[in-house]
């Protein structure tokens, strides 16, 4: 069992409405000190594909060894197909990070395709198996951290 002591959280794409186009906020998360990566990735309310580089392309999981530097795909890390419009069901996509990988990982920049009313979308990286777990809510990646 993993304890909530012992993950970390990081928005990757922030929750936002998009009609076509990139959506805003992608970024990378650090996972120094962790073995397991697991990316969430949340639909709803899609009338438009979400894709990668483009909204016919599936979205993918890159990696680079410092945060600004040339990402590139994580091999096997990428969904058969893209976000296809009304999909409102969660994918995820795991890595261990015990093999050979990079420092910071990000999913590939998502793009919306036109829609009547866009895409709901937001993903999540939750980090697990610590090698040292975060004693406190801002070392795990939240605001608040409630055990009860």
């Amino acid at each position: 069992m993993i304890l909530p002591g012992q993950t970390k959280k990081a928005i990757l794409v922030p929750s936002q409405l998009k009609n076509n186009g990139a959506l805003a906020g992608n970024t990378y998360v650090d996972t120094l000190g962790y073995d397991h990566i697991e990316v969430i990735i949340a639909p709803n309310g899609v009338d438009a594909a979400i894709g990668s580089t483009n909204a016919s392309t599936p979205l993918k999981l890159e990696e680079c060894d410092t945060t600004g530097g040339q990402y590139t795909d994580v091999a096997g890390a990428a969904m058969a197909a893209v976000v296809g419009a009304a999909d409102a069901t969660p994918s995820s996509i795991c890595v261990s990070l015990k093999r050979s990988h990079k420092r910071y990982m990000r999913l590939n920049a998502p793009t919306a395709a036109s829609g009547t009313t866009g895409a709901n979308f937001t993903a999540i990286a939750i980090l697990s198996r610590a090698q040292q777990p975060p004693m406190a809510a801002a070392e795990a990646g939240c605001k608040e951290w409630i055990n009860a």
